[in-house]
């Protein structure tokens, strides 16, 4: 168990620097304006540790003395890594203790929902001289646990794609307990599909509750299809967890290939218009990016504009007498 006395604002501090360690809060208030503050995460992993942390602040105007936390698990789902409670003498009046105590989670945890159990105990001090009775309350702590680290893959695709041009397809990768080590996250395309720029990536360390995110580009076929079909992208994930074993992590994607039609934007700003495409940019000197109804239309204003008529001289001639 470490424990700490802390002010009220460091405490915050601390828990705004770390928001991954905590992930619910048990607030209430006992007797003699006592307010208790419990943070501990919303889940946790067989074979890894946990944290609870504690504040308790005297709000009220009367000394308290001999406060307690003690500590207890169903079915022993949670074990002590050292000691069980906390255990402060006293606090006076606008006074704040702060402490953290772990558990370990026994690899024959049962999964799911179990209870973290709080007997909370105190005394008041009448007029800061006389002690009275101790009062005691239980405080239930749920703790989701979980057989394995949770490591999960979020893709963004375009809703389908078209022969003969580039769509981005983005990977984010997000380890939701621990860190990570040696991360390789693979992109596999199906046949006749080619990617610009690397379809493997790696990282040394991904930290935990860190996104990591890759993008590629896919190339289509140049060949039009007739027909939509779905083509699976393969997504593999390799990582060493934090006990040093080798996972791996897999998702598939499935992107619609369709026909084109008549007229489609691109992702890099250019448009096809039937089997014409007018790329983004066009040669040095000329306007970037111009859309494609100004052409047409400067196009046909050029082809049905009437010709003027050249006006001709007349010559005056003169006649002798």
């Amino acid at each position: 168990m470490k424990m700490l006395k802390i002010t009220p604002l460091l405490f915050m501090v601390l828990i705004a620097l770390v928001p991954s360690v905590y992930g619910d809060t048990k607030a209430q208030t006992m007797e003699g304006s006592m307010d208790v503050k419990i943070e501990y995460p919303s889940e946790a992993v067989i074979g890894r540790s946990v944290t609870i942390s504690v504040l308790v602040e005297n709000k009220g105007w009367e000394d308290k003395q001999d406060i307690s936390f003690v500590f207890s698990s169903q079915d022993n789902s949670m074990i002590p890594a050292a000691s069980d409670s906390i255990i402060i003498e006293k606090l006076s009046q606008g006074g704040s203790f702060g402490a953290n105590i772990d558990f370990e989670i026994p690899e024959n945890a049962n999964p799911g929902t179990n209870f973290l159990n709080v007997k909370y105990s105190q005394v008041l001090v009448a007029n800061n001289e006389n002690p009275q009775d101790p009062i005691f309350q239980d405080i239930a702590i749920p703790i989701v646990i979980k057989e394995k680290p949770n490591v999960t893959i979020y893709t963004k695709t375009p809703e389908s794609i078209f022969a003969n041009a580039e769509f981005p397809i983005e990977v984010e990768l997000v380890s939701e307990d621990i860190n990570i080590s040696d991360v390789t996250i693979k992109v596999i395309p199906p046949k006749d599909i080619e990617f610009r720029g690397e379809t493997m990536h790696t990282f040394s360390t991904i930290e935990k509750n860190t996104p990591v995110g890759i993008t590629s580009r896919i190339i289509t076929p140049t060949e039009e299809v007739n027909t939509e079909y779905k083509l699976p992208f393969e997504i593999i994930v390799e990582y060493t967890d934090d006990q040093g074993e080798e996972n791996t992590e897999s998702k598939t994607v499935s992107l619609v290939l369709r026909p084109r039609t008549f007229m489609e934007l691109t992702t890099d700003g250019g448009i096809w218009i039937g089997d014409f495409f007018i790329a983004p940019y066009v040669s040095l000197g000329t306007i970037i990016g111009i859309p494609a109804g100004s052409i047409i239309t400067l196009l046909i204003r050029k082809k049905t504009m009437p010709k003027k008529k050249k006006a001709k001289r007349k010559t005056k001639t003169k006649t002798s007498v």
